[in-house]
């Protein structure tokens, strides 16, 4: 699963990366978030609208739901592969599945995430691990889908996704997690937010990212409290998995969020940290 992750790009460097405008109320909302959890609003763009950064809830309602629900992940191959075989290669079961199998077809969003938190399958996030996208590869997106669920009591109506899970790859598996989010390749973003795309195509995006474009570390347990926030989250207290010497990772996070990204930086001849 992936139950928390890391968005603290500025929603300007947000707006660039991803094309798209920022709706009036995120601008004037936005914070940087070390420790997205469910329940709270978070940046996505959706396929009703692909142009203009909006703000849902993490935590998938569906429309039919007589109450709310918090379904933070969506498994890709339904109840297909309970073993979590990291070799599996069949059919998508969430096509099936009678909470996302609407939205799997005409509702997907982005996720924008800086990067993810995992942990053992055993430990979970008594022993978490940062992952995060090699040279400087942030914000990126995660796959979703959303739907908007009218709250019977109020009538309030209230947008919120999940974030598409599938089988691990060499990192994940690594840091002894069974599962691994749905990391989109920027080439394949606008095809998933486009309700026009084949679902044939859709469906072959539902794989592991490669291994070998992300990498990881270790930090505290203290961001098993959803309440907890900031920087000092981030901080790792042990090596990266894979071995990388041509930046520094972590060690200067005062803008935290506010300057320009890292891979800005780095075209510019400037070295900076993971999520400056």
């Amino acid at each position: 699963m992936c139950g928390r992750y890391v968005t603290v790009s500025s929603v300007q460097a947000i707006e660039k990366r991803f094309n798209v405008q920022a709706a009036p109320e995120v601008a004037d909302a936005w914070r940087p978030n070390a420790n997205v959890s469910h329940g709270e609003q978070a940046p996505v763009v959706v396929s009703d609208d692909p142009k203009i950064l909006q703000m849902q809830q993490f935590g998938f309602t569906p429309r039919w739901a007589k109450k709310q629900f918090y379904m933070i992940n969506a498994r890709s191959e339904g109840d297909h592969n309970r073993e979590d075989d990291p070799r599996y290669t069949g059919a998508m079961g969430i096509l099936q599945k009678p909470m996302f199998r609407q939205s799997i077809r005409d509702r997907r969003c982005l996720i924008i995430a800086d990067a993810f938190i995992e942990g053992p399958k055993q430990e979970k996030l008594s022993k978490p691990y940062v992952v995060y996208a090699r040279d400087g590869a942030s914000p990126f997106a995660l796959a979703g889908i959303w739907d908007e669920w009218a709250n019977p009591q109020t009538g309030e109506i209230l947008r919120s996704f999940a974030i598409l899970t599938t089988v691990s790859n060499g990192l994940t598996e690594t840091i002894g997690h069974h599962r691994s989010p749905v990391v989109l390749h920027e080439e394949q973003e606008r095809a998933w937010v486009d309700i026009a795309t084949p679902l044939a195509d859709i469906t072959a995006m539902l794989r592991p990212y490669p291994a070998k474009l992300l990498n990881a570390y270790p930090i505290s347990p203290e961001i098993r409290d959803p309440r907890a926030n900031g920087s000092n989250l981030l901080t790792p207290i042990g090596q990266r998995i894979y071995p990388e010497h041509d930046y520094a990772i972590h060690e200067d996070l005062e803008l935290f969020g506010m300057g320009e990204s890292r891979a800005r930086k780095r075209r510019s001849g400037e070295q900076g940290s993971l999520f400056s």
